[in-house]
């Protein structure tokens, strides 16, 4: 099959790459063309293990151009794949959907035959059938189901992990309203063993966000129970044990800490507040799980003063800026309240991070950065444990006040130890 990728972010590169893989020939349409030279030359525009080889290795079947019009010529479906940004109220900014939706309907009013668009990127329900097909029908005239059909293919990518999440998924859904879009996908997904669930298109863009609005109840339940169990000298690990050995809860998701972050959970629970608000249903679960993530990781500055009252002019070094790791992502990284709590208090804030400290330097170019983790630990007053890369694993904390928002279980030897919720 011949697929056109409109958008070449993470969930664009990650997506083309790996459908270039199981056979497929793969056009890359971007407006920048600095991260089109990247593709053409094997080069992930975006950090994502295993993702440049895989690019490298197939690159006689790989194409990448500004021009939209070229890429739906010369291919059979377009999966579009661009940002989906958040308003100030929550809901999800719709410019870069409306404007590839207006963009793709232009260039099928002079192609002949077939088109399947494929909608990607994470959107509400009822966007692909409300505005996206009402844009495509006005720039094309023509009607949806006749000329071109739509579909909705969401993805379920952990940062870190992707290609795995790819090549074994958990389930694949395909939201389809005509047989041929339906055909299209089910095609594309033919030699994938894992549960395919076919549904409308809506309900396809629901499962997307009630999926990531559960895991991030999980977490926020984990933490408020953290909180609690850490009031009473109980290791919450040891309880979340016990209660994910029942069949019907299942224990993933269940590690209490400083909370979640990343470009998906954050957004996608709000996008889902505020539709439920459009609504009239007041969402109180998930305005909970919220307000619960914001406060989590402030968590780790209070147990810093119980040991130092005083953090003015105190050195506190932060081991983490990315939101997990495997990723140079900050995006609603934990670390950015709490550097921007330390510094209110006055603090001399030195952080590390394996591949974010670029990414965070823009944010906080005014702290400083250390060559190593072994060199902040050094230097510091305090670390703070804020992602759990596996260095940090093999650090010597001996006779450093540390406090731990990812359970780092090193970090308790020879140091003077706090953990969030343990």
């Amino acid at each position: 099959m011949k697929i056109s990728i409109l958008g070449t972010g993470y969930v664009g590169a990650v997506t083309g790459a790996c459908f270039v893989e199981i056979g497929n020939d793969v056009v890359f349409v971007d407006i920048d063309p600095a991260k089109l030279d990247m593709i053409r030359t094997g080069r992930s525009p975006i950090f994502e293990p295993g993702l440049d080889e895989l690019l490298k290795k197939n690159l006689d079947r790989i194409s990448a151009t500004t021009d939209t019009g070229e890429a739906i010529r010369e291919t059979d479906a377009t999966f579009i794949c661009v940002g989906t940004p958040s308003n100030l109220d929550g809901s999800i900014d719709l410019q870069y959907i409306e404007a590839a939706s207006q963009t793709i309907g232009g260039e099928l009013r002079e192609k002949e035959g077939w088109h399947t668009v494929v909608m990607k990127s994470t959107v509400v329900s009822g966007t692909t059938t409300g505005i996206v097909r009402r844009r495509l029908e006005e720039a094309s005239g023509k009607e949806a189901f006749r000329d071109f059909g739509l579909a909705s293919n969401p993805e379920f990518l952990k940062e870190g992990s992707a290609l795995t999440d790819v090549f074994s998924p958990d389930r694949i859904v395909i939201g389809a309203e005509d047989p041929r879009s339906r055909k299209v996908l089910e095609t594309l997904y033919a030699t994938f063993d894992c549960p395919k669930l076919v549904t409308a298109i809506p309900v396809a863009e629901m499962i997307k966000y009630v999926s990531n609005a559960f895991l991030a109840t999980k977490i926020s339940f984990a933490n408020e129970i953290g909180n609690l169990c850490k009031t009473m000298g109980l290791d919450t690990a040891e309880v979340f044990a016990g209660v994910g050995l029942d069949a019907r809860i299942n224990p993933a998701f269940f590690r209490s800490g400083i909370g979640f972050g990343g470009s998906c959970f954050p957004k996608d629970v709000r996008a889902l507040i505020a539709q439920a608000l459009a609504a009239g249903v007041p969402p109180k679960i998930l305005t909970s799980v919220v307000a619960v993530n914001e406060d989590q990781p402030l968590r780790l500055v209070t147990l810093l003063k119980k040991h130092l009252p005083d953090l003015k002019g105190k050195r506190i070094g932060l081991l983490g800026l990315a939101f997990k790791p495997d990723t140079d992502d900050i995006r609603e990284s934990r670390a950015i309240p709490i550097t921007e709590e330390l510094l209110k208090e006055g603090a001399s804030v030195i952080a590390y991070d394996p591949l974010a400290m670029e990414s965070f330097g823009r944010l906080f170019p005014g702290i400083s950065y250390a060559a190593s983790a072994e060199d902040l630990v050094q230097v510091v007053d305090a670390v703070l444990l804020t992602t759990e890369w596996k260095e940090f694993e093999t650090l010597d904390y001996t006779g450093k006040l540390v406090i731990d928002g990812r359970r780092v279980p090193k970090a308790a030897v020879g140091s003077i130890y706090e953990g969030v919720c343990w």
